[in-house]
């Protein structure tokens, strides 16, 4: 598995003023204002359609409709609310779409292999070992589980956030979470085991 090339990240916008102008600048029809908002914003949302679908070309098409999406919606996003937050939810949404259509169907037994059978087993687990045991692992999630992992765990949004972003309540999202990370945790231990 190579590495995956993201997009780097646009400077940042000078606080909520620059963001509320080149909104507004976007909702007027400047393509340039626009493309300032994706770039700022097309690593979160390629990166969580990637966490969420497990496919770079699933993730691709997900982030072309997630910013089809805020096109069309520019009118109603606030420069006061939060832009991040708005993307996350959409971007869960249409992850959820495109999983509903085009369903995981890769059993456990057909996953790849364990890259490395070293000697040390403690050596022989590579980092890029660890990030596809991960990636594998989340398609036996839930959706809903999925989503709550991917946005607290590796997005690192507070538990307040992701419940806003699903809009559910934090106990939910906690519950979600707790269940997520024991599937995780024994699909990582199965999938260890078979190495031996």
């Amino acid at each position: 598995m190579k590495a995956l090339a993201f997009p780097a990240m646009a400077p940042p916008l000078d606080g909520p003023d620059a963001l509320s102008g080149v909104l507004e600048a976007a909702r007027l029809g400047d393509l340039t204002a626009f493309e300032t908002l994706m770039r700022r914003h097309e690593r979160l949302v390629l990166v969580t359609a990637l966490r969420l679908l497990g496919k770079m070309e699933d993730a691709q098409d997900a982030s072309q409709e997630v910013f089809l999406r805020l096109y069309r919606n520019l009118g109603k996003v606030q420069a006061s609310q939060n832009i991040a937050g708005w993307l996350y939810r959409v971007t869960v949404n249409v992850c959820h779409d495109v999983h509903r259509r085009r369903p995981d169907e890769t059993p456990m037994d057909e996953t790849a292999e364990p890259v490395s059978r070293g000697a040390d087993p403690q050596q022989a687990v590579t980092r890029q070992e660890q990030e596809k045991v991960l990636e594998l692992s989340l398609r036996f999630l839930s959706h809903k589980e999925r989503a709550a992992l991917v946005l607290r765990d590796l997005e690192g949004l507070s538990t307040e956030e992701v419940a806003r972003i699903l809009g559910t309540s934090q106990a939910t999202v906690r519950s979600q979470i707790f269940k997520a990370r024991i599937k995780v945790k024994d699909f990582v231990e199965r999938y260890f085991r078979r190495r031996v």
